[in-house]
C-alpha cells in the first residue's frame, strides 16, 4: 500500500473510493494518470479479478503505459485487464459477436482514406457533382449521424435532416449514406464510427449479449470523459447499469473535440444519471508555474457552461507571460525564432524544450521559414502517417484481401497492381455487375471468366487464384511468414525493387520496415495470437498519437493545439493570437462555439511548464491579400498582472504598403490606435445577418465590439467596407466579407 503515500489528499480519496458511481474532475497537470493507475491497482489488491475491470483510455499508447505502471505495483495480473480505446475494446467484442449482426468475425476496419475513396466512387456512379459532394463533407455528415446513433432509415425519414441537406444543396447525401452502408456491409467492413454504432446495435438487439458483458465488467472506468460522444456515453451507461461501479475522469475545461462529435454535456450532466454520485476534484497543478496556472484560470472563468473548480499550483511563481506584438506574420515568425534561440542559449536548454502551437496548420509556414533561416531544427507533428503511405497501403490491401475476400476497397486498389492487364473499363464492368446482382465484387471476380473474355478474363482468374492461395498461407502461417510470402508472390516487392530512383528505394525500404513491424508483433511474448488477422486489427486501430515516432536529435516541436492535447513542454509559444484566427471566425456564431475556442486556449496555456509566450501580428496575408489583424480577445481576458508586453517593429509592411498607396492599400483602411475595449460576449442566439444591403445609419451588433451605428459604406472593386462607430470602443473599419454583423435597424 506504499503507493497511497505518493498521493495528495484529494488523489488518495479518489483512489480509495471504488464502489458506486464516481466522477474525478482532474484539472490540467493534476496527476490524473497516477490516480487512474493506482485506483486500478487498489481494486486488484482488494481482490477484484482483473478480467472484471474495463478501463477505457484516450490512446492505445496511454493504455500500454498505464498497464505497465499497474504491473509494477501488482505484478503480471495487470495483463488480464480489459484496457484500451473505445474502438479497440469494442472491436474485440464485435469480433466475438459479429455473426449476431450479420458480419464475418474477420471484418475489415476501413480507415478514413478507404471511406473517402468509397464515397468518391459512389458519387461518380450516381453521376453527382463531385465539387458539391466532396468526400470530406459527405463522410463528415455520415459520421455525425452515426455518432448520434442515427441509422440510414432514420436519416432518410427525418424531415429536419432532409431539409438541412436540401438547404446545403446536397439532397442526395441520404442516398449516398444508404449505398455506402450497403457496400460496407457487402464488403464485410466497418468504418471507425461503425465500431461504436454496431456495438450499440448489438447491445440493443441482443439483451443476452449485453447481460453477458454487464456481468464481466463489474468496474468501468473512462478517461477523458469530456471527449466522449453520445454513442460512447450510451455504451458505458448500459455496461455499468447492473453494478453502477462507473468512474469517469475528465476536465470539462479541456473539452475541445466538438467537431468530432464530442458532447461536453456528457460530463456536465453526469450527475443526472447517477444521483448518488461521488465527486472528487484534483485541483493541484504539478506541471506549471503559478503565473501560468493563474493566467489559465483567469481565461476559463469566462465560460458559463463549466464545473467550477479552483486549480492552484505550489510550484515557483515563475516568469511573467510574454506577449509579442509583430507587424506581420513573417515578422512574428522572426521574433519567435529569435526568442527561442535566446532562451535556449541563456538558460542552457535543448530545442526539445520548446513547442510552437497554432490554431491552424497553415500558420506553420512563416514559423518554418524563420526557424530555417536561423538553422533551428524543427519537426511538425501531424505529417503523413507511415501507414498512409501508398506502398504500405498497397501491401496491406493484399494482406486484408487474404483475410477478407469481400473487402471492396482493398480489391479495387490491387486488382491491377502490379499491372496485369485489367483496365479501368473492365473493373467498372465488374463493379456494375456486382451492384446490379447485389453481390460483392469478389463474388463477381471469382466468376469473371463467365463475364470477361480474352486476356483480361484470364488475368482476373489468375488474380482470384492468387488471393485464394494467400488465404491458405494466412491460415497456416504466422503473420510474418504470411506477409513475407504475400509481399513476394503478389509481385509488389519485385515492382518496387525494379525502381532504382531515390523515391523507389525509399518505398522499397518502407516495405521492409512494415515487415519488420510484423516480425516485432510475432516476437512479442505477450501475444498468444500471432495471426495476420490480429496484426491487421491492431494497426487499423492505431491513433495518430500511437503512430508518432520520436525523431533523433534536438528539434523544436510544431503542431496544432488540438494535436498538443495531453502533452507538456518546458517553453510554449502560442502564435497567431488574433481575432478571426484564434478565436476562429468560424467559431463566433454562438456562445457554445466561443466557449469551445476558449477551452482550446486553456489547453494551449496549460501545456507550458516554465515559460509561456503569446504572439500576434497586426497584419497577415490570407488568400494572397494583406489584411489588417487585431489582437485576440483571449489576451484581454488574461489578468494583466501576469503579462509582459513586448513589441516588434511598429511600422510593418501593412503601414508601408498604405503609405505607398499601392492597389493593396485600397483594400484595407489602416487600423486605428487600439483602445481598451470593454469585454463583450454575444448572446447565445447571436446569428449574423445578410449584410449585402447594409446602409449608413443602421444599428448593428458585432460579436466582439458590441453595438454600433454604421457611419459610412465604402465599395472599391470587389471589397466592401463598413465604417462603424461602436459604443465605448470607437470607430472600426470592417470588411463585410469577413465581418459578422447582426442588423438591428
Amino acid at each position: 500500500m506504499d503507493y497511497l503515500k505518493l498521493l495528495n489528499e484529494s488523489q488518495r480519496a479518489a483512489v480509495l473510493n471504488t464502489e458506486g458511481p464516481c466522477m474525478i474532475i482532474a484539472g490540467a497537470g493534476s496527476g490524473k494518470t497516477r490516480v487512474l493507475t493506482y485506483r486500478i491497482a487498489h481494486l486488484l489488491e482488494k481482490g477484484v479479478d482483473p478480467f472484471n475491470i474495463l478501463s477505457l483510455t484516450f490512446t492505445n499508447k496511454a493504455a500500454k503505459e498505464m498497464r505497465g505502471r499497474i504491473e509494477k505495483v501488482v505484478g503480471p495480473e495487470a495483463k488480464n485487464l480489459w484496457m484500451g480505446t473505445f474502438h479497440s475494446v469494442f472491436s474485440r467484442i464485435l469480433r466475438a459477436e459479429a455473426q449476431k449482426i450479420g458480419y464475418p468475425s474477420h471484418f475489415t476496419i476501413y480507415d478514413s482514406d478507404d471511406s473517402k475513396t468509397l464515397i468518391r466512387n459512389i458519387v461518380k456512379e450516381m453521376n453527382l457533382d463531385d465539387k458539391l459532394y466532396k468526400p470530406n463533407v459527405v463522410l463528415g455528415r455520415i459520421s455525425a449521424a452515426k455518432n448520434k446513433l442515427i441509422s440510414v432509415a432514420q436519416y432518410l425519414r427525418d424531415p429536419a435532416i432532409q431539409a438541412d441537406d436540401e438547404a446545403a444543396l446536397r439532397p442526395k447525401i441520404g442516398q449516398i449514406f444508404k449505398t455506402y452502408a450497403e457496400r460496407c456491409f457487402k464488403a464485410g467492413a466497418m468504418d471507425f464510427d461503425d465500431l461504436l454504432f454496431n456495438t450499440n446495435v448489438l447491445f440493443r438487439d441482443h439483451v443476452d449479449v449485453l447481460n453477458k458483458y454487464q456481468h464481466i465488467f463489474k468496474y468501468v472506468m473512462v478517461d477523458e470523459y469530456q471527449d466522449t460522444n453520445y454513442s460512447q456515453y450510451l455504451i458505458t451507461r448500459k455496461l455499468s447499469a447492473k453494478d453502477r461501479n462507473i468512474c469517469v475522469v475528465g476536465d470539462d475545461a479541456q473539452s475541445i473535440y466538438a467537431f468530432r462529435g464530442a458532447d461536453i454535456q456528457n460530463i456536465l450532466n453526469f450527475e443526472r444519471d447517477y444521483p448518488e454520485l461521488e465527486v472528487f476534484k484534483l485541483e493541484q497543478n504539478y506541471r506549471s508555474t503559478q503565473h501560468i496556472v493563474k493566467a489559465a484560470n483567469s481565461v476559463i472563468k469566462n465560460n458559463k457552461a463549466q464545473l467550477r473548480k479552483s486549480v492552484f499550483s505550489e510550484n515557483e511563481e515563475g516568469q511573467l507571460i510574454d506577449v509579442i506584438k509583430a507587424s506581420s506574420d513573417n515578422e512574428e515568425g522572426k521574433l519567435v525564432a529569435h526568442a527561442i534561440f535566446e532562451e535556449k542559449m541563456n538558460q542552457h536548454l535543448s530545442y526539445e524544450d520548446f513547442a510552437i502551437l497554432y490554431r491552424t496548420n497553415a500558420q506553420s509556414r512563416a514559423m518554418e521559414e524563420a526557424l530555417r533561416k536561423m538553422n533551428i531544427k524543427y519537426r511538425i507533428v501531424g505529417g503523413l502517417s507511415f501507414y498512409q503511405r501508398k506502398e504500405i497501403k498497397d501491401l496491406i490491401s493484399y494482406l486484408r484481401l487474404a483475410i477478407n475476400h469481400n473487402d471492396e476497397q482493398a480489391l479495387r486498389r490491387v486488382i491491377n497492381y502490379p499491372k496485369r492487364g485489367i483496365g479501368d473499363t473492365t473493373i467498372e464492368k465488374l463493379i456494375v455487375t456486382a451492384n446490379e446482382t447485389n453481390h460483392s465484387i469478389w463474388e463477381v471476380v471469382s466468376h469473371a471468366n463467365q463475364l470477361v473474355g480474352g486476356r483480361a478474363g484470364a488475368a482476373i482468374d489468375d488474380f482470384a487464384t492468387k488471393i485464394k492461395s494467400f488465404a491458405v498461407i494466412a491460415e497456416q502461417k504466422d503473420a510474418f511468414e504470411a506477409a513475407t510470402y504475400i509481399a513476394k508472390h503478389s509481385g509488389l516487392v519485385d515492382d518496387l525493387y525494379a525502381d532504382k530512383s531515390v523515391e523507389g528505394l525509399a518505398r522499397y525500404e518502407n516495405i521492409q520496415e512494415l515487415l519488420n513491424a510484423i516480425k516485432e508483433f510475432v516476437d512479442d511474448p505477450e501475444k498468444e495470437d500471432k495471426s495476420l488477422a490480429l496484426f491487421l486489427q491492431d494497426i487499423a486501430l492505431l491513433t495518430d498519437a500511437d503512430t508518432k515516432k520520436e525523431e533523433e536529435g534536438e528539434y523544436v516541436t510544431m503542431m496544432t493545439i488540438h494535436s498538443a492535447k495531453g502533452l507538456e513542454f518546458r517553453n510554449v509559444f502560442i502564435v497567431g493570437m488574433e481575432e478571426n484566427l484564434f478565436p476562429s471566425q468560424m467559431m463566433l456564431q454562438s456562445r457554445a462555439d466561443l466557449e469551445e475556442e476558449r477551452r482550446l486556449f486553456y489547453v494551449a496555456i496549460t501545456r507550458a511548464e516554465k515559460k509561456l509566450t503569446l504572439s500576434y501580428a497586426t497584419s497577415r496575408y490570407q488568400w494572397g491579400n494583406l489584411r489588417a489583424a487585431e489582437k485576440s480577445r483571449f489576451i484581454d481576458e488574461i489578468d494583466p498582472t501576469f503579462l509582459n508586453f513586448k513589441f516588434g517593429d511598429e511600422r510593418g509592411p501593412l503601414e508601408k504598403v498604405l503609405q505607398r498607396k499601392t492597389p493593396a492599400a485600397q483594400l484595407i483602411t489602416p487600423a486605428r490606435k487600439p483602445t481598451a475595449a470593454p469585454s463583450y460576449t454575444p448572446p447565445a442566439d447571436f446569428t449574423p445577418s445578410d449584410t449585402s444591403n447594409l446602409q449608413a445609419g443602421m444599428r448593428v451588433e458585432h460579436p466582439k465590439f458590441g453595438f454600433g451605428v454604421v457611419a459610412k459604406m465604402d465599395t472599391q472593386g470587389n471589397s466592401t467596407k463598413a465604417i462603424i462607430n461602436f459604443e465605448g470602443v470607437g470607430e472600426k473599419t470592417l470588411l463585410l466579407s469577413f465581418a459578422k454583423l447582426r442588423i438591428h435597424a
